[in-house]
């Protein structure tokens, strides 16, 4: 058979809460951008696309593709060197490639893909020396290439949100608590120590605005230059109430209409959707994120073998960390970043990179350990 798998095991449910939350999104970037055709055209080719790429990875044996992690580990960092030598930049940032036919992408997005199928694959290769420091030194270096070239573009919310992710992984790898604890040790006092050297703009590895958008969080009156945003986006949600003034609404003091955000359809889709869609359309989107995470950790639960437990958890991670740290963002509980809510946001790398995660997942969900369905 070409095909080996019991496909009464294929979770179908993944799959409709992705294409609904592509749906509100390409709604939601309908209005935020005033109808713009093209931006929704683009953003339709890349669903339609990102679910290809979906449906045919499910059907890969994901240690097939585990068996390739040189060549996924290299073309991670050549595309991020090519991006710092050759790429386009934009408000400041050196963030995307011009590829022929194919257009401007942004290799950071499938670069998160990329490293948790390669830390998957390192982990269970070492599963039983997991804890020497060797192996841990080892994927501490291999991961801080990809990691400083990520900061360079410069694009500090990406590198964290892959730090995350990788971080979910070694946790889930079976490193023992010893190695945890002496990490958090570290962290904490460091943490201070970060808070008052900020302040001086003594951090080498931030920029001036980068300093000042944390500032602005942590004292809002005294940086309100920087916190507008972020204010507008709390008053934009509050206004929507219950059920939103609608999709495509005319009101001036709207946040489209009125100006009172920047990149509305990417870092504040989610001020769209609570000022047009009201808190029950904020709730849909909120349980939709909550629904597919606990899938993939259900499906992690269920992997036949480690590597497979790591993808799974390394997307979930990825999910649950981006679609909350976008959120927190329009609600102010963290300092503003760049960072896309997924399958919801404008762009068309990041909607490509999730469905090819989201694809590798499904692939390791046919190969449960268990037979019985749940």
């Amino acid at each position: 058979m070409l095909f080996d798998y019991n496909f009464k095991r294929y979770n179908f449910r993944i799959l409709i809460y992705v294409i609904l939350l592509s749906g509100i999104g390409v709604m939601a970037i309908w209005s935020a951008t005033n109808q713009d055709r093209s931006m929704i055209a683009k953003q339709i080719f890349g669903i339609i696309l990102g679910l290809i790429l979906a449906i045919c990875l499910s059907l890969v044996d994901y240690t097939r593709l585990l068996s390739l992690h040189v060549l996924i580990y290299g073309a991670c960092v050549v595309f991020l060197a090519a991006v710092l030598l050759m790429g386009r930049t934009a408000g400041g940032a050196t963030r995307w490639l011009i590829l022929p036919v194919i257009g401007a992408i942004q290799p950071a997005e499938f670069v998160k893909i990329g490293l948790i199928l390669f830390f998957s694959w390192y982990f269970q290769r070492y599963q039983e020396k997991v804890n020497q420091p060797i192996t841990l030194a080892v994927g501490a270096a291999l991961f801080a290439l990809p990691a400083f070239m990520i900061l360079e573009q410069p694009n500090l919310s990406t590198t964290l949100v892959t730090t995350v992710i990788i971080a979910s992984v070694v946790f889930c790898s079976g490193v023992s608590y010893k190695w945890i604890l002496g990490v958090l040790a570290v962290l904490f006092p460091l943490g201070a120590v970060f808070v008052y050297m900020l302040q001086y703009e003594m951090i080498p590895f931030l920029r001036g605005y980068q300093a000042t958008r944390i500032l602005a969080w942590i004292n809002p009156k005294e940086y309100s230059a920087a916190y507008w945003q972020q204010e507008n986006s709390i008053m934009a949600i509050g206004s929507g109430q219950l059920w939103g003034k609608g999709l495509n609404n005319t009101e001036i003091a709207s946040v489209k209409n009125g100006n009172f955000l920047s990149e509305e359809q990417t870092d504040f889709i989610f001020a769209i959707i609570g000022e047009e869609m009201g808190f029950v359309g904020a709730m849909i989107v909120i349980a939709l994120f909550l629904l597919l995470v606990y899938e993939c950790l259900m499906m992690a639960y269920r992997a036949k073998d480690l590597s497979g437990r790591l993808i799974c958890t390394g997307m979930a991670t990825l999910l649950a960390f981006q679609s909350f740290a976008n959120i927190a963002v329009a609600t102010a509980i963290f300092p503003n970043t760049g960072l896309p809510l997924p399958f919801v946001s404008y762009g068309v790398s990041s909607l490509l990179s999730l469905y090819i995660g989201i694809g590798v997942v499904l692939n390791v969900g046919l190969q449960r350990r268990y037979s019985n369905e749940w």
